[in-house]
């Protein structure tokens, strides 16, 4: 049968429904409170790929070496092609609508549960994917993507380390009630790395993902399974949590600042929980990781799988005391009293180890880790296992006991210091620290020489650049931003402290290659042009990360194309700064560019939610929803990414109301040509260059109509023209309100302060 319900299924029916699903039909039968679900099982699934016949090219398409991360990313890419492209049989479909139907007209979970996931010897942490808040029209769909999710990156490599054959290993998926937790988090039922009877409670607001990612830094509750008592309890300042958004998606919010510090769990809440997980353990006979949410005062059980991280070896009388010891009883993260600490965290992998500190950001480039390095990272993520297998430790600033980095760490069997708060800015590559994963603590190593950029410090204080190098930032409301003009000015770009990038072209990338688009595709293919552009944008989005990165699509005139290869096939214009160029050019060659929308596309795949999408040269709203459908044609939801337009022309500036109603998220001034063309100026032309003004009031008037009526629909305002860097202009759009400033690279830091001495007036003039 295509779909089972828990009350069905058991640990003997691991082949058919997978780990995770047989686990709660475990909990299900010994009357543990797990909310109601059905499973579509492996069979269904395996059935589905022979059917369509899909299933010896996806198994052919996977075989590579995973250590080859470009053969790895093409073959992760085809196969979960090959399954979203191909229809579920009308058969299953009926059964499945049949089976939720048949819960009831409610939102649920749809989870991965592969048949080698959850297994005593391997959990496979975070290999396939879960949707919350899935409704009755996205079921299916979501399903496929869960079987899509077996042929991840992450997942194949994985598969391959721990010796599964991709062939063998099927995949169920369990949808089940939602639960719209108030406060969720994770459970070992005895110490992940001893198997003493202490049970490890981690909590925070909202739903349990937050906690399992490692987005926030949770409560930690430690209870003495033996005598009841609760040794240690750590309330961690919670920033962020997971909640059902007004669309029924899945979002990340804020924490109301009242309940960040506040303490989650009540001493009865962790005594129930406490039980629960007892029960859960002596039922499977071995310590478990459970997952649990609470809503209206009752406890469900979302999963439970072994602990496979236990080592026997280990002394866990010593290792109790060294947790009491390093532990905080109400508040902050547990500290070391050693002078050589340069900082503290969640010890969450035991062991020691020394090494050279590699900063990494979301989804960096990794191959810079090495063997024996200490990644330092705001909080892993499944893509980076690789290079966590190659280091010698794992740092991070956010998470808890059961974050993906600490899970993955103890089944690597490396060292591991998570919630660090601030390691990603307190260290720096290049250092040589010892890290503690039983105390938590990062301790000094031996500097490595370096006269340019490192002076010798004195043993335990915090690294730091030299202060010349990284001046204070001002701190302002209004936003300051950067332009990028080609990728190998991120780095230097994002030293300026900036609050993002106003703008990066992508006619750079495409310039760089000596072709035009069409020219470079027919010589290299799509494939080719599209990771000229997303390998372009990464080197800005990683150096920024999580700071928003504004990406303007082509926009360079039919003279600049002409100079390349192929560029006999371009115009030839009297004036080209008037002609074909920007949108225009786009929407007349909506097959190039469908290219850079995949582009972008790649790159939320990828990760990279900081990338924005700007559309240049519009005049008036047609263009902007003739784009918009391109770019639902490739797959960019408008509704999920945010993206904008330039106000270039006194067309745009006067349609602006227009304009927002297409569901833009943000306008930008580009003033060199919404000067020229304000003031017939042709900014090239040398004869009338002294007439070319950004500050005449014909423009200014234009700019400040845009920003009033952005602010009316909730439109972000930004300006990234050469004109930003004038401290006129930064006066002038202060006072009007724009959102914010993106300046040239050398001029972020005057600008910034120019801002703040504009704010400053405009506070003291409200309250005198």
């Amino acid at each position: 049968m295509p779909t089972l319900w828990l009350d069905e299924i058991g640990a003997d029916d691991l082949d058919r429904v997978g780990g995770k699903a047989a686990s709660l039909g475990e909990l299900t039968a010994a009357g543990l409170p797990v909310p109601s679900a059905f499973v579509v099982t492996a069979d269904t699934y395996r059935s589905f790929i022979e059917v369509s016949g899909i299933d010896d090219e996806l198994f052919d398409v996977v075989d590579v070496d995973s250590d080859d991360s470009h053969a790895l990313a093409g073959a992760a890419e085809r196969a979960q092609e090959l399954i979203l492209e191909t229809d579920v049989p009308q058969s299953v479909r009926e059964e499945l609508l049949a089976a939720y139907d048949e819960m009831g007209d409610m939102d649920v979970a749809v989870r991965s549960s592969a048949t080698a996931e959850d297994l005593p010897d391997a959990s496979f942490a975070g290999q396939q994917d879960t949707y919350l808040n899935v409704s009755r029209a996205d079921l299916l769909q979501r399903v496929k993507e869960c079987w899509a999710s077996l042929f991840t990156q992450r997942a194949i490599y994985y598969r391959n380390e721990q010796g599964f054959d991709d062939a063998s290993v099927d995949i169920a998926v369990v949808v089940q009630q939602m639960v719209d937790a108030e406060k969720s988090g994770v459970m070992f039922t005895s110490h992940p790395s001893t198997g003493a009877p202490t049970a490890i409670l981690e909590a925070a607001w909202g739903l349990g993902e937050a906690v399992v990612s490692g987005a926030v830094s949770p409560d930690n509750y430690v209870v003495d399974r033996e005598s009841g008592e609760i040794d240690e309890v750590t309330v961690a300042e919670k920033k962020v949590m997971c909640v059902r958004g007004d669309d029924g998606e899945t979002v990340e919010r804020s924490v109301p600042e009242e309940k960040r510090t506040e303490r989650v769990l009540s001493a009865e809440e962790i005594h129930r929980l406490v039980e629960v997980g007892e029960r859960v353990q002596d039922h499977y006979g071995t310590p478990q990781d459970v997952e649990w949410a609470i809503f209206e005062d009752e406890v469900y059980l979302l999963q439970s799988r072994p602990i496979t991280t236990i080592d026997e070896s280990v002394d866990t009388t010593a290792t109790a005391d060294r947790s009491s010891d390093s532990g905080v009883a109400d508040g902050g993260s547990m500290q070391s009293q050693s002078d050589d600490v340069r900082l503290s965290g969640i010890g969450s992998s035991p062991g020691k180890a020394t090494g050279e500190v590699r900063i990494v950001t979301k989804l960096d480039n990794l191959d810079k880790v090495e063997e024996g390095d200490i990644i330092v990272t705001e909080m892993t993520t499944p893509d980076m296992v690789p290079a966590m297998k190659r280091a010698a430790g794992i740092v991070t600033d956010q998470g808890g006991m059961t974050s993906h980095a600490a899970i993955v760490s103890r089944e690597l069997g490396v060292p591991a210091v998570v919630g660090a708060d601030d390691a990603t800015d307190r260290l720096r590559d290049g250092q040589t620290v010892t890290i503690d994963g039983d105390m938590g603590t990062v301790e000094q190593g031996t500097e490595i020489a370096d006269t340019e950029s490192e002076a010798e410090e004195p043993a335990g204080q915090t690294a730091q650049q030299p202060q010349a190098h990284s001046p204070v930032k001002p701190m302002t409301g209004t936003e300051v931003k950067v332009n990028v003009s080609i990728p190998e000015a991120a780095e230097r770009a994002a030293a300026t402290g900036a609050d993002g990038v106003g703008l990066l072209r992508i006619e750079h990338m495409i310039l760089s290659t000596d072709k035009t688009p069409a020219c470079y595709v027919e010589d290299h293919g799509e494939r080719a042009y599209i990771d000229e552009i997303v390998d372009g944008v990464r080197a800005v989005a990683d150096a920024f990360y999580p700071r928003p990165v504004r990406v303007r699509t082509l926009d360079a005139p039919s003279d600049e194309f002409r100079q390349l290869q192929g560029g006999e096939d371009e115009p030839s214009e009297h004036n080209p700064m008037l002609g074909y160029r920007g949108i225009r050019r786009s929407l007349d060659r909506p097959g190039e560019f469908k290219l850079e929308l995949r582009a972008f596309e790649r790159l939320y795949e990828l990760g990279y939610d900081n990338v924005e999408l700007m559309l240049p040269l519009v005049t008036d709203a047609e263009d902007v929803l003739r784009a918009k459908s391109l770019m639902q044609e490739v797959g960019i939801d408008p509704e999920k990414r945010d993206w904008g337009v330039m106000v270039e022309t006194p067309a745009s500036a006067l349609c602006i109301e227009d304009l927002c109603e297409t569901g833009l998220d943000f306008v930008s001034f580009g003033t060199n040509d919404l000067t020229q063309y304000t003031l017939a100026v042709d900014r090239n032309n040398g004869n009338v260059a002294g007439r070319f003004d950004e500050l005449h009031p014909a423009v200014l008037d234009l700019m400040s109509r845009v920003i009033g009526t952005c602010r009316e629909y909730d439109v972000a305002t930004s300006i990234c023209g050469q004109a930003a860097s004038k401290p006129e202009m930064v006066q002038f759009l202060v006072d009007e309100g724009v959102t914010s400033i993106s300046a040239n690279i050398d001029a972020v830091r005057d600008v910034q302060h120019e801002v703040k001495r504009v704010e400053q007036r405009l506070l003291l003039e409200s309250v005198r």
